[in-house]
């Protein structure tokens, strides 16, 4: 019977599988699928190793900007939006009005999704006189969907949005007073943890 097949929305709610906020189960699967990622990283994550380890692993490297590549890399391209976001966020305060208003919108785009605020977004970012953290994040929003713009079918590269996200956030770290930046850091290696916990 029809009614038979109907859930109410208590059920929907237990029903609904968990979503990754990760690309992959595993890092040696996103190292095997993203060639970009094998060439901005050295290190390579051990058979047995937990995303989470790895991002630890490489927090403690020679290089431990790597661990912000990582992450980039690592997260679905709307949650790598949303965290260097919070990146820029806890980084810097001195962002321009324009900066800020795109910054904005970014979030409320990672929020919501909506396909016309990102195409919005993303001519935002493409016309903007300089390539600033937040402009690169921009970009990033803008890469992260299935197509640019409306009327532009052409597939989007999957490495595209996480070297913006990475680009920006390591950008903006730059822009840290150096004796800082080891704290700031380890700041967005902790914003980073939740994504990779439970993978």
């Amino acid at each position: 019977m029809v009614e038979d097949q109907l859930t109410s929305p208590e059920d929907d709610e237990k029903t609904r599988p968990p979503v990754s906020a990760l690309r992959f189960d595993t890092s040696a699967e996103l190292f095997a699928e993203m060639s970009q990622l094998r060439e901005l990283i050295q290190l390579r994550p051990e058979a047995e190793e937990s995303g989470l380890d790895f991002l630890h692993r490489l927090a403690e490297s020679a290089t431990p900007e790597d661990a912000v590549t990582f992450t980039a890399f690592a997260a679905q391209p709307k949650m790598a939006v949303w965290w260097g976001y919070e990146c820029l966020r806890n980084l810097r305060s001195d962002f321009s009005h324009a900066d800020r208003e795109l910054l904005e919108m970014i979030a409320h785009w990672s929020a919501n999704g909506e396909t016309a605020l990102r195409y919005r977004i993303m001519q935002i970012a493409l016309f903007s006189e300089h390539r600033t953290a937040a402009v690169m994040l921009g970009l990033a929003a803008g890469w992260s969907g299935q197509q640019i713009a409306p009327n532009d079918p052409a597939p989007i590269p999957a490495g595209r949005a996480p070297r913006a996200v990475n680009a920006a956030v390591l950008s903006a770290l730059a822009q840290c007073h150096l004796a800082n930046r080891p704290l700031h850091l380890k700041k967005l290696v902790t914003l980073s943890e939740p994504l990779f916990r439970g993978f």
